[in-house]
């Protein structure tokens, strides 16, 4: 199979796989026999590539090969297009009686995956030849996989922009330490949190839905701490720094007998997205695996 890159220029996927053997192995006679090529055969593969591109892509030392930076911007353009190629001959290499193959789904690690994961059980079930793939990362980097074609599915929390989604709703609430005042309450209004130490998400400092529910701009807030990742957040609520707004499930609460989680009164939800591509043309397994979502998703709705 060939690549063609934005210039024209055609470079074979195989010598990508080859230059990926280097730089994982950091060393030509090892990548030569992972490969199962003879050493000399690797080298001039190399060297050829190097010439195509007309970088140097190695620092050759005496025992151990390092990427230049045009050789680290290249194995992370290469490690895409090799898993896109992968992903395609393996979407299209099943017959129409046999539904099999790989899924490629982005998230968050969030609790909410539950859910989600409860499908692929049920599709499995019915179609034992399917094989999911959940890669971990931030937002933009979901985003970015779901752009370039390198995962089918994206999962997201809002805010959000909602185009082409499936979606399941968690209420938010406060996470707080069991021998806190409010754990006694069962439940916690806005009356209750804007004299008391608050940890927010960053994404959650500016989310409009909160700040209309509190009735106050964020600056009126005891915001002591902002957060990106749940866990941390835990930890923080934890050690007695304050009260953490978070959505339900995305803290093991079970996990931790510390903690507690309290709903809002009047509650607030966040979508959590499960989103793919406009006009995406999907392999029949992920067609599969969209129609089982539907079907769960129309289910609970009604």
């Amino acid at each position: 199979m060939i690549y063609y890159n934005k210039s024209g220029d055609v470079m074979e996927i195989r010598v990508l796989k080859y230059f990926l053997a280097v730089a994982r192995e950091k060393n030509i006679t090892n990548a030569a026999m992972s490969l199962h090529i003879t050493q000399p055969t690797l080298s001039r593969q190399l060297k050829e590539l190097e010439e195509e591109l007309g970088k140097q892509l190695f620092i050759r030392g005496n025992k151990k090969i390092t990427l230049t930076e045009d050789g680290l911007l290249l194995r992370k353009r290469a490690e895409e297009i090799v898993s896109l190629s992968d992903k395609t001959i393996t979407d299209i290499k099943y017959s129409d009686t046999l539904i099999g193959g790989d899924i490629a789904i982005g998230c968050a690690e969030t609790e909410g995956l539950r859910t989600i994961i409860q499908m692929m059980m049920s599709v499995q079930h019915t179609y034992s030849n399917i094989r999911f793939h959940i890669s971990s990362g931030d937002k933009q980097n979901v985003l970015e996989d779901l752009e370039r074609g390198l995962i089918d599915f994206g999962i997201f929390i809002d805010p959000m922009d909602k185009t082409n989604y499936n979606y399941l709703l968690l209420p938010r609430g406060v996470v707080a330490r069991k021998d806190s005042s409010l754990a006694k309450k069962g439940y916690v209004t806005k009356e209750d949190l804007l004299n008391v130490p608050l940890i927010l998400s960053r994404q959650l400092c500016e989310d409009s839905l909160l700040m209309r529910w509190f009735g106050k701009q964020l600056s009126d807030l005891h915001v002591v701490a902002t957060y990106s990742l749940i866990f941390n957040a835990g930890l923080m609520v934890s050690e007695g720094m304050g009260y953490a707004i978070a959505i339900d499930k995305l803290i093991d609460i079970n996990g931790n007998n510390n903690l507690c989680f309290l709903p809002l009164s009047p509650s607030i939800e966040a979508n959590l997205y499960i989103m793919w591509k406009k006009q995406q043309l999907f392999s029949k397994v992920a067609s599969k695996f969209l129609d089982e979502l539907e079907n769960t998703l129309n289910k609970k709705s009604d």
